[in-house]
């Protein structure tokens, strides 16, 4: 590792000489095409036309003559950035070189460790009665309904459902929405949400205001202050089916038809058996990426990191909606949900970096019959022919993407046939 981060800074100039040629150039180009009062298209003296249009002149050497010699000056110092280079800095003097500055980030420079034979420990997979309880309250947890609560206010825990309207403070744009349940103390719901709702009776109307951080990442609320005016409309709680023959029996849809719930446990506990060695073989995996990130210390791009958050914050949101909170919703305090993302991000980068050395280092590649079977997969599961799902994502610039995924993933394999997996006594909690 030779530098601390993976920013980088490039002072360049362009000589003097270049910068004239080219706004010579530009000028007589635009002579051809500019009309000028008093004279005929084409008939403008180029001396007019550089003092009329210097600006115009200025901006058409900068973007035609920067990229060409930033880009070169990459190849010299064999630079790659990882994002677009931001220039600024930009000394335009006549009959001086032209100067400015490039910012932008780079792969991190390190060395490769020790990456073969690893030990890992991983923990048993123990199979009962506890694992078979824990799949059917999951189970409970899908099936579960809002209940209307009546004869007393909200409490954390209950679920509110609102009206709401709200002003910016200073003028704006208003925000709207309706039949909107909001989780009063829940972790996703911002506090003013629920410090406001807490204690509230259907029919009620509650007045407050609530200040918005300045990274919030919808733009209509981002470092805002609204007015807000919600109507309770209701209560609700969430209530779980019963554990009994009659749950067994509305749970056929999902696991199979059961006639009880003893057939029903019977059933789940021979699905976690079958399951059990995926299950320590991901457990594996996972261990091993830990201990490679864990033993290499060095940079990482802050753009990859942030572009990783940005993932992780998407399946976020799937699972709030999957649980029945609706991701659009005001209360939901994205900025706090994204930013503890950050420290797992900046793993699953390094994990990605590491792999892709060791992938190079062992000549691991995802061959074109690898992506044609994943192809395959895919439009088996979503029901389009392999020819549509190809035309799709060679039109999204998906392939790319797939073929970089299915190279790291032979990577892990790789590391886990070579690796030393100890089982420990310890059971699943």
């Amino acid at each position: 590792m030779t530098e601390a981060n993976c920013k980088r800074e490039l002072e360049l100039e362009i000589p003097a000489e270049n910068v004239k040629k080219a706004a010579e150039k530009v000028a007589r180009d635009l002579a051809r095409v500019a009309r000028i009062p008093g004279f005929r298209p084409g008939k403008a003296p180029v001396t007019l036309i550089r003092r009329r249009f210097a600006d115009d002149i200025q901006g058409e050497v900068v973007q035609s003559l920067v990229p060409e010699y930033l880009e070169k000056a990459l190849d010299e110092k064999k630079l790659i950035p990882v994002t677009r280079p931001e220039v600024d800095k930009v000394e335009f003097k006549e009959g001086e070189p032209l100067r400015f500055r490039a910012v932008f980030e780079v792969l991190p420079e390190f060395e490769l460790g020790d990456y073969k034979n690893l030990e890992v420990q991983v923990d048993a997979i123990e199979i009962g009665d506890a694992q078979v309880n824990k799949t059917l309250e999951e189970m409970r947890e899908r099936a579960a309904t809002f209940v209307p609560v009546e004869g007393r206010a909200a409490k954390d825990g209950d679920y509110v459902l609102m009206k709401l309207m709200g002003t910016p403070v200073g003028g704006g744009d208003p925000v709207q929405a309706d039949n909107i349940l909001c989780h009063l103390g829940a972790e996703e719901t911002l506090e003013s949400f629920t410090e406001n709702l807490r204690g509230a009776q259907p029919g009620e109307t509650k007045k407050f205001q609530s200040k918005y951080p300045d990274d919030y990442p919808d733009p209509k609320l981002a470092g805002k202050a609204y007015d807000y005016s919600v109507e309770v409309q209701g209560i609700k709680e969430k209530k779980l089916p019963g554990l009994n023959d009659e749950f067994a029996k509305d749970a056929a849809g999902e696991t199979g038809g059961f006639a009880s719930l003893a057939e029903m446990r019977k059933k789940i506990l021979e699905n976690l058996e079958a399951a059990k060695g995926q299950r320590q073989q991901a457990q594996a995996r996972e261990k091993i990426l830990e201990l490679l990130v864990k033993r290499h210390d060095f940079p990482v791009p802050e753009a990859l990191v942030e572009s990783q958050m940005d993932t992780r914050l998407e399946r976020v949101v799937r699972s709030l909606a999957a649980q029945g909170v609706d991701p659009r919703a005001v209360n939901v305090d994205w900025v706090s949900l994204r930013r503890r993302q950050h420290d797992p991000a900046v793993d699953d980068v390094k994990a990605e970096l590491l792999l892709d050395r060791i992938a190079t280092a062992e000549n691991i590649e995802a061959t074109d019959e690898d992506v044609e079977k994943e192809i395959a997969t895919l439009a088996e599961h979503s029901g389009e022919s392999t020819t549509a799902l190809r035309a799709r994502l060679t039109k999204q610039g998906a392939l790319d993407r797939m073929k970089s995924k299915l190279r790291s993933d032979k990577t892990i394999e790789w590391l886990y046939r070579t690796a030393r997996i100890e089982t420990t006594a310890k059971s699943e909690k």
